[in-house]
This record gives C-alpha cells, sequence and structure tokens, in this order.
C-alpha cells in the first residue's frame, strides 16, 4: 500500500513508530560508545513513551466505547494514585473520596454522548459542591478546609482534565476527533523529550531552581521552538491552518511545562520521586501524564472554539 493511501491516522501510527524505533535504536548506540546518567533517562522515557504510544494508540483505533472505559480505568488510575501519597488524610476523607470514583463514570458519559453542558459543569460546580456538603455532615471540622481543596483539586487534575481527551473523540472532526487524540499526545510527549533534551545540551539558566531544578530557559525555548515545527508537520492529523497549528504547538508546549511543574511541585511536597511504580522502572501514572493533565484541555478547548463553534 502505497503512504498517500493511507489514512491520516495510520500515517500518523507509521510516524510515531517510526520516532520511537529511531529513537530507541539512537540511545542504544549513544549508550554503547558514551554511557553516562543522560542517556540512561533519554532510554527511560522513551521505554515509557512505548507503553504510552501503546495505549492512546489502541484507543485511536478501537471501538469508542472501549475507549471511553479505557480512559475511565486511566483516571480512575490516576486518582487513586493520588490519593494514595497524599499526606495526613483524614480518616472521615476515606469514605468521602468515595464519591470521587463515583464521578468518574458519570463524567466519562458525558463525553461519550457528547453533552458539553454537562460536561463542563458537573465536576467544577456540583461535585466542588457536593464533596464538601458530604465532608460537612461527617461532623468533624478539624482540618475539614483542608480536606475541602485537596479532593476536588484531585478530582479536578486526575478525571476533569483527562476527561478532555476522552471528549475529543466525540468531536466530527478530524476523523473522528481521532486524529486531534494523537495530536496532542504526541506533541505533548515529544515536547517533554525536547525539552530535556535541549536542557542537556544547551541548558544554562534555571527556571524554577526549587521546584524542577532540572527546567532551564534553554530547554524551555528549544523544546517550544520543535513542539512548533512538528506541530506543522503534523498538521494533516487536524483541521489546522499553519497558523493554527503553530498555535497549537505554542499552546500545548507551554500547558505541558505547566503541567509538569505542577506534578513536580506536588512530588516534592510528598518527598517523593516519582508518583507511584504502576510502569515498572518508569514511575507512576501521573508521572507520564502530568503534561497531559494540563495541555488537554487547553488543546481541547482550542480546538472547540477553532472549529466547532462557529
Amino acid at each position: 500500500m502505497h503512504f498517500e493511501h493511507l489514512t491520516s491516522i495510520h500515517k500518523m501510527l507509521l510516524v510515531i513508530l517510526g520516532v520511537l524505533v529511531f529513537a530507541t535504536v539512537l540511545f542504544w548506540i549513544w549508550k554503547k560508545i558514551k554511557p553516562g546518567a543522560q542517556v540512561d533517562e533519554l532510554m527511560t522515557r522513551t521505554k515509557s513513551w512505548w507503553v504510552m504510544a501503546s495505549i492512546f494508540a489502541i484507543a485511536a483505533l478501537v471501538h469508542p466505547i472501549i475507549s471511553f472505559v479505557a480512559f475511565g480505568f486511566l483516571s480512575f488510575a490516576a486518582l487513586r494514585e493520588l490519593s494514595s501519597i497524599s499526606k495526613n488524610a483524614r480518616i472521615e476523607d476515606r469514605s468521602v473520596i468515595f464519591w470521587a470514583y463515583v464521578a468518574i463514570p458519570v463524567q466519562y458519559f458525558f463525553a461519550y454522548m457528547g453533552w458539553m453542558l454537562p460536561f463542563l459543569i458537573f465536576i467544577p460546580v456540583f461535585m466542588f459542591t457536593w464533596i464538601p456538603f458530604i465532608l460537612v455532615l461527617k461532623g468533624h471540622t478539624q482540618d475539614i478546609a483542608r480536606s475541602m481543596s485537596v479532593i476536588p483539586t484531585h478530582l479536578m487534575l486526575t478525571v476533569y482534565s483527562l476527561s478532555h481527551l476522552a471528549y475529543l473523540l466525540s468531536l466530527s472532526i478530524a476523523d473522528g476527533g481521532r486524529g486531534l487524540l494523537l495530536y496532542v499526545v504526541f506533541l505533548t510527549e515529544m515536547n517533554d523529550v525536547f525539552q530535556f533534551t535541549w536542557g542537556k545540551l544547551l541548558g544554562r539558566h534555571k527556571i524554577i531552581e526549587k521546584i524542577s531544578p532540572n527546567k532551564t530557559w534553554e530547554g524551555f525555548i528549544g523544546g517550544l521552538l520543535s513542539t512548533v515545527l512538528a506541530a506543522i508537520l503534523l498538521k494533516f492529523l487536524t483541521p489546522f491552518t499553519t497558523n493554527e497549528a503553530i498555535g497549537a504547538g505554542l499552546l500545548i508546549a507551554c500547558t505541558g511545562f505547566v503541567g509538569d511543574i505542577i506534578v513536580s511541585a506536588i512530588k516534592r511536597d510528598f518527598g517523593l520521586k516519582d508518583t507511584g511504580t504502576v510502569i515498572k522502572g518508569h514511575g507512576g501514572i501521573l508521572d507520564r501524564m502530568d503534561s497531559l493533565i494540563i495541555s488537554a484541555p487547553f488543546f481541547f478547548y482550542y480546538v472547540y472554539l477553532l472549529h466547532v463553534v462557529r
């Protein structure tokens, strides 16, 4: 089959496969020639990207219902991971967290149905009221303000934000949103790799040393420019013009960076290197999804405002 006869989804999957194979071989050769911590970190990130790429490639290819269920389980795992590492959780909070888990199928059902208004307000409005109310009914006010803040925030980071990836599949553009899903996931993950690589090669000036000492302005700018270039090259997956693709690349690079440092700050507060061990040797769900937590909703509304709301 000639390349021009392939669908945009299949073209993207071939691109992802090619990039992963190239990176795997390149870093393997690099390690043989000049072993060190830098190439070890790059190999670790590449191995974890193989896992994440497989998950999202399947989500883009299988029946939408299966994809929505899979995304729901992803949010469940992320919420469970974040809840398990939280410090000073009260005994009274344990039964309240149950309601956070109940919110997962409801939120993804709204996404599957394409019901925009319920999708938008269910967690930020209803659950942000319901959870504090249930905490009040428990009758224990010691540290209740902290619980009222922490549990809804966990819900926003792990369920509300990630559910925007699933909602892309309910859009009637870009091959049923599948192209957009692969586009934002691939660019977000590659931005992480680009920023890390440029930072190691050229990094001199720290951005937020107390939170993430490896983040540098050189790495951020190099990653941003590389991500913009990739966004233009891969715009065949989207309905974007070249200018819109440039905007998407800038947005994904900046918001991905924000998501990364937010999770880094959480881990530093808890005294952890990784949020979990679900991907053996490569950390937890949040370690691999940190950038997407912020880039996913921003990218979704960027697409929605440009190509859905006219």
